[in-house]
């Protein structure tokens, strides 16, 4: 069907440079040449998705405050690069600074890799003088608070562009989340903590807008998917999955099939008609619906929607900006649940799963197409995809409302194929060990108070995550091969403390 999946491309990135006019023509034209052959170095690495915009050289406070505003102002623009190649006194750039509401990098290089030993002189020391020029940048950003990456080395050097790159795609799922529309069909789980959450909070602070509609509203929108196009989308489902013989053409139960695809149809033009990117549903609330959304909902979230199950609109949240940081990227992002476990010593392994809605982005292999009893919700038996997700690494995040304020919980893992086979096991599925640990995960997940709800990535590291709740100002607690339990507890403990403060509660 049609993915939402941005192009990161058509993004910008804007280069600035500081100097200043104590400096000369001469060497302001250096500066502008120099730069922009740093702006083409990163301009042309793979490993950075968006446009890097080169802007002329800023050399006094009125020119660096209206190219922050011109920044804001570009919708295209998702973030700032700074680099003070010579020295640019940092008063200049309060202004500047205060105004910019666009993510910042600063970028800590110079225009040459080696020093020229034998011809190096003063000339050459007056042009190249980031080393304490982008310390003077670096103090203003620290007295005035401002959030930002910083990335020191060459722009030729891979950890460098890679490092850049990663940025650059949390930026993009920064400027995801503003104004991001979340349609809950239907309320939470009942009794349910960890779906729960501020949406007000939320809007405030990410963007979202997360608002409910009736089950009947999406029923509405079902019923009016017309019987052509449902022939069309079963054909496509024929081709693409490995169909079992009672949902095939003539099958006993082809027309079970037919109600997901017009399900799935329904759902489609309306997020489509409300401009929604993310969306939730809840087996406890389906109207009219005959089935609850199974192979509907991981086809959507396989065309770049965030989906959360039982109205966890916080996980559709973040499956949304997986997709789209991970544009481009092998792999894929879905809903998960952590479900059960193996408990071998020395093997632990956790079954990740949920009723029917994970994203088949999650595998390279064809998908069968099956239909089984639910056994909750009241309704007809649903088709979904079954799969299990490809083995190699990947990240499960989590968002938990804390009463204060989010905290994002990011855990690296290791996908792995099953210990045996799963004939009986109708769901997509995943497998993976945790890093550093087992023991150590697990407590730490849940001194995090982390949800049971998910979004894996096997596109994304750790680091993206990072970056994106440093954009936000949100709190995010990493479990990762460094992981000790007791220093992650006290982490948690300091967070809150650092978080109390900075609100001022």
């Amino acid at each position: 069907m049609s993915s939402i999946i941005p192009d990161l491309s058509a993004l910008k990135v804007w280069f600035l440079i500081g100097s200043q006019g104590l400096y000369g023509e001469e060497t302001l034209r250096q500066v502008a040449e120099q730069s922009q052959e740093v702006a083409r170095l990163l301009q042309a690495s793979s490993d950075i998705p968006v446009t890097i915009e080169w802007k002329p050289v800023l050399t006094d406070s009125e020119a660096i405050h209206s190219t922050a505003l011109a920044a804001n102002a570009d919708p295209s623009v998702v973030g700032v690069i700074a680099w003070m190649h010579t020295f640019s006194p940092s008063k200049m750039w309060i202004r500047g600074l205060q105004a910019l509401q666009k993510p910042l990098l600063h970028f800590h290089t110079q225009a040459n890799v080696e020093l020229p030993y034998a011809d190096l002189d003063f000339d050459f020391m007056n042009l190249n003088q980031a080393a304490h020029g982008d310390r003077e940048f670096g103090y203003m950003l620290s007295r005035l608070g401002i959030r930002r990456k910083s990335v020191i080395g060459h722009a030729s050097d891979p950890r460098v562009t890679q490092e850049i790159g990663m940025w650059t795609r949390a930026a993009a799922g920064w400027a995801e989340v503003q104004g991001m529309r979340v349609a809950r069909f239907g309320d939470n789980m009942r009794f349910v903590g960890v779906t729960e959450g501020d949406k007000t909070e939320a809007e405030a602070v990410f963007g979202v807008s997360v608002n409910t509609w009736s089950s009947s509203d999406l029923s509405d929108s079902v019923a009016q998917v017309s019987e052509s196009d449902v022939d069309e989308l079963v054909a496509e489902y024929d081709q693409l999955y490995e169909v079992v013989p009672e949902l095939q053409a003539g099958g006993a139960r082809r027309e079970s099939l037919r109600d997901s695809a017009r399900i799935e149809l329904g759902l489609r033009a309306f997020l489509e008609e409300g401009g929604f990117h993310a969306f939730t549903d809840t087996f406890e609330d389906l109207g009219r619906l005959k089935q609850l959304p199974g192979i509907g909902a991981q086809r959507l979230m396989a065309d770049g929607y965030g989906f959360g199950a039982e109205g966890d609109w916080k996980t559709a949240v973040l499956v949304r900006v997986a997709k789209v940081m991970g544009a481009g990227l092998a792999g894929g992002a879905s809903l998960m649940e952590d479900y059960t476990y193996d408990l071998t010593p020395g093997n632990e392994t956790i079954l990740g799963a949920h009723m029917l809605e994970v994203c088949p982005s999650l595998t390279t292999a064809k998908p069968s197409l099956e239909i089984h009893p639910l056994g909750i919700g009241g309704k007809d038996d649903p088709c979904r995809l079954v799969f299990t997700a490809d083995a190699g690494s990947g990240v499960v995040v989590a968002m938990s409302d804390v009463r204060t304020r989010f905290r994002i919980t990011a855990n690296a893992v290791d996908l792995v194929e099953p210990a045996a086979p799963l004939p009986q096991l109708p769901v997509g599925r995943a497998f993976w060990k945790p890093r550093p640990d087992f023991v150590t995960s697990v407590q730490s997940w849940l001194a995090a108070g982390a949800a049971h709800h998910t979004v894996m990535s096997t596109q994304l590291p750790v680091e993206a995550f990072v970056d994106f709740a440093r954009i936000a100002d949100t709190e995010i607690a990493v479990i990762d091969e460094h992981t000790k339990a007791r220093e992650f507890e006290d982490t948690l403990n300091w967070n809150a403390a650092y978080r109390g403060l900075a609100r001022g509660i």
